[in-house]
């Protein structure tokens, strides 16, 4: 295998898993480790990795979103706490979307309203659902291997069947002039489609996300009602002119 060939497919697993081990890229294109470290080095001196102890990751990019397992662990008590708030705006008989992503994710427990419906593209999120006797919608298409999101053509066909009173969806970041952004335009696609088919938008933001801004835009900052647990103060004049906050 030519050097310029092994370093297209390095890429390329490192954008589906995020993080490679060493061992499993001298396994994956059959070369000595070596080999696979020189490949490293040079990629990182492309900047198009970063190497850590027994393998590489990606750079921190506006396009690169974290795995699930990763975001999991960050900002937890933040995340409960938008969560929790979230849960609140529920109503009993509702049909609702809830977009994959741990924020969304950690609404679920916090779930009271009675015989609700739920449509999601998250795998995570429909077995949470079942577990609690919520009636509940998985949208079929491509998996997205390391945030386990339902996204493409499909899903996007599968959603036009559905009519939401209202939608949450997770973003990445919130920003005045930019909006809403996430770092993939696919997963932007089924959320902005969300957003459009419901009475009423959600969008769920760790005060971590405030100010900050991913490749893929999702819609105006005014489009929504933003919840978050405590918005920075540098922020809160600006933002809350283009829209509602719900803070905890």
């Amino acid at each position: 295998m030519l050097t310029e060939e092994r370093y297209k497919l390095i890429i390329q697993r490192l954008q589906e898993c995020g993080v490679v081990k060493l061992q499993e890229l001298a396994d994956l294109l059959g070369a000595s480790e070596s080999t696979i470290r020189r490949d490293l080095i040079d990629l990182e001196g492309r900047q198009l990795l970063k190497r850590i102890h027994g393998g590489a990751t990606l750079l921190n990019q506006k396009s690169q979103e974290p795995g699930m397992e990763e975001k999991t662990f960050k900002n937890v008590q933040e995340k409960n706490a938008v969560a929790r708030i979230a849960a609140k705006e529920i109503l009993d008989g509702e049909c609702i979307y809830l977009d994959a992503g741990t924020t969304t994710m950690a609404m679920i427990p916090y779930i009271e309203a009675k015989d609700v419906t739920v449509v999601t593209n998250g795998l995570s999120h429909v077995e949470a659902l079942v577990s609690k006797r919520i009636r509940s919608y998985l949208l079929g298409g491509m998996m997205k291997i390391h945030t386990k999101a339902v996204i493409g053509s499909i899903a996007l066909q599968n959603l036009d069947n559905f009519r939401f009173d209202k939608c949450f969806l997770g973003t990445n970041g919130v920003d005045m002039e930019m909006g809403y952004t996430t770092p993939d335009p696919e997963e932007a696609l089924i959320k902005r489609r969300a957003h459009q088919l419901s009475g009423k938008t959600y969008v769920l933001a760790d005060s971590s996300k405030i100010g900050e801004v991913t490749f893929a835009k999702l819609f105006e900052l005014k489009e929504a009602i933003l919840i978050t647990e405590s918005m920075p103060e540098r922020s809160r004049r600006s933002i809350a002119q283009k829209t509602k906050i719900i803070e905890g």
